[in-house]
């Protein structure tokens, strides 16, 4: 059995295929795909950006995204971006161990 960080990266790839397949180049997020795997794949933060209220947030986003400006979001894209919310994540609980998740 893989130990959990293997899992985990063979999530974030999993996770991307799952969505990219959907429509148009099957190893790119397009704008609609990049919504719905936030939507779906991560609703906190999904919600934190609030695409309804604040869509001008949303393509500024996909445009800090998408480096080779072909308006999707490929794989190497994708995972930049999974680093750099995981960076934040850090940001925000090293200093307070307490607003971690705790396993019960």
């Amino acid at each position: 059995m893989a130990c959990p960080l293997e899992q985990a990266m063979a999530l974030m790839v999993t996770t991307f295929h799952k969505y990219s397949a959907k429509e148009g180049d099957k190893y790119k997020l397009s704008k609609a795909e990049l919504k719905e795997l936030l939507n779906k794949e991560l609703p906190e933060i999904w919600l934190f950006l609030n695409p309804q209220k604040y869509f001008a947030e949303f393509k500024r986003l996909m445009m800090d995204l998408d480096h080779n400006k072909d308006s999707e979001v490929d794989f190497k894209e994708y995972v930049c971006f999974l680093a750099c919310i995981t960076m934040g994540f850090n940001e925000f609980f090293k200093d307070d161990p307490s607003k971690q998740h705790r396993r019960k």
